[in-house]
């Protein structure tokens, strides 16, 4: 594998070596939730999959400025609050800090702007008014649309031409608009919910404006990495690119565009609307984050993702595997290798292939075991910077081991108390009772393990 990273280009459709438009600030936008709800593990895919390319452009680059944008207003948004009796705007905090915490849970690091929709109307209003001047958008009944005719390479992205989305046209053309395929920049807003004064009258703007505007104000016209969810592709970055290049006399939104695959849960394609998702605050219940991102990464993030409590448990015994081999070598300490010859690390360069990353870490962790003590401690080494890449191997293995989502489980200070009777007991040579303490332990899932500096203890 060549030492440039190359990433899948979904505007090309093949895999590209990535060229930064200026190697000393590395742009990258992606699209985050709108938040309404507490989100699935469909949306923490994207972030953990950008998250991981994050870090890794790091590695490669000095300065990577990384967006993700929060959707704060939105139908669905409006609709909660309506329900509830509450604000859009408080529905909104209350979501995007729950999405905040669960993503800081699977070990995102926060990106470097996280730009809300509300805080940028004058950027969406200022786009808006250029379309509108060139001949892009036109106003009618208190709404500005996009007319997708006006641009004659529209649908390039996605691969659809004008022509198979009018025979596929599904939407009834509104009083309002022109073409089917229109899209609304600005639409009147209904009364109790969120307005903004315009010069086209009070309302709101619509969903694809505002990635538009607030790439184009924290990264600049052209980004280097656009990235979001296959279910994206069309039409909302179709449309952020139409809008973005007609108002910017043909420049790209983007160089790179990239797409992560669908989830399916159970075998089926995972959808709100028939039922069958998993929230990630569920799911967290049960498994740490690290488990839940372990198998994010087990798959290539342009396939499919399988997820099921099958492949949750398999990541769970991995992860006490690796994190075993970093216990019983903590004697061989902590080098920063090098990573320019390791598999992982050239893996995650060839079109980020964390799934091929994920089983280097396991042939690493086999090498710190065996061999010469200087190939050993260099294996650890290799073994530790590629988890920090991954975003994996976070915890101290003591307390990796120590932590349980079972609400039955013992808790450590009740291990803690069993473990000073135990010691007790041999010191009255009472070894009988000693044992039946550990045996105990054993039954109720914890493992103790007896060395020169007193007793330590895991969950099994």
């Amino acid at each position: 594998m060549p030492m440039e990273l190359q990433i899948f280009n979904s505007a090309s459709r093949r895999k590209e070596i990535f060229k930064p438009i200026d190697k000393n600030r590395v742009t990258m936008y992606v699209c985050g939730p709108t938040v309404y709800n507490r989100v699935h593990i469909g949306n923490a895919r994207p972030a953990v999959i950008f998250d991981t390319l994050f870090r890794l452009l790091k590695r490669l680059y000095p300065r990577v400025v990384y967006a993700r944008n929060i959707t704060d207003v939105d139908d669905k948004i409006i609709d909660v609050a309506k329900k509830r009796g509450q604000k859009s705007k408080d529905i909104a905090k209350l979501y995007a800090d729950c999405y905040f915490s669960d993503m800081a849970r699977l070990n995102c690091e926060p990106p470097t702007i996280e730009p809300f929709a509300t805080e940028h109307i004058p950027e969406m209003l200022d786009m808006i008014g250029v379309l509108i001047k060139k001949g892009f958008a036109y106003v009618s009944e208190g709404h500005v649309l996009f007319s997708v005719s006006s641009m004659p390479n529209y649908g390039k992205l996605s691969g659809k031409s004008l022509q198979d989305l009018a025979i596929g046209a599904r939407v009834q053309i509104g009083e309002y608009k022109r073409d089917a395929n229109d899209f609304v920049l600005w639409k009147p807003s209904k009364q109790r919910e969120p307005t903004w004064d315009s010069p086209w009258g009070k309302g709101r703007p619509g969903w694809h404006i505002e990635c538009s505007a607030m790439a184009q104000k924290h990264l600049g016209v052209t980004v280097d990495i656009h990235g979001g969810g296959l279910d994206l592709l069309f039409p909302h970055h179709e449309n952020e690119t139409a809008q973005s290049c007609c108002a910017n006399n043909g420049k790209p939104l983007a160089n790179f565009w990239m797409h992560n695959g669908f989830v399916q849960l159970d075998g089926q394609k995972m959808s709100k609307s028939v039922g069958n998702f998993k929230l990630v605050c569920d799911l967290l219940e049960e498994y740490s984050g690290e488990v839940l991102r372990y198998v994010i990464l087990s798959a290539h993030y342009r396939s499919e993702q399988q997820f099921n409590a099958l492949l949750l448990d398999s990541a769970k015994r991995s992860l006490d595997t690796l994190y075993g081999c970093l216990k019983s070598t903590e004697d061989l300490g902590h080098v920063d290798e090098d990573m320019t010859t390791n598999n992982g690390f050239l893996a995650l360069l060839d079109d980020l292939n964390t799934s091929e990353s994920i089983s280097e870490l396991h042939s690493l962790a086999r090498q710190t075991r065996q061999g010469p003590l200087k190939h050993r401690v260099m294996a650890r080494g290799q073994l530790l910077n590629l988890a920090r890449l991954l975003g994996l191997l976070q915890q101290n293995p003591d307390d990796w081991f120590k932590k349980t989502h079972d609400p039955d489980a013992l808790s450590g200070q009740e291990i803690e108390e069993a473990i000073i009777l135990r010691q007790k007991a041999k010191e009255s040579r009472n070894f009988g009772e000693a044992d039946r303490i550990r045996n105990e332990l054993s039954l109720k899932g914890v493992i103790l393990e007896d060395g020169k500096n007193g007793t330590t203890w895991r969950r099994s």
